[in-house]
């Protein structure tokens, strides 16, 4: 839960690639997957 209150997973690299997050680029890929689902 912490890390969806801290918005550092939406952080995108300069060339559009995800780039790292603390707990891994899986989960990373997984929250902007949910949060596009939920706006969609």
């Amino acid at each position: 839960p912490v890390a969806l209150m801290i918005p550092c997973h939406r952080v995108i690299q300069q060339n559009g690639k995800l780039g790292g997050y603390h707990w891994g680029e899986t989960r990373k890929q997984a929250i902007h997957a949910w949060e596009a689902a939920r706006y969609e």
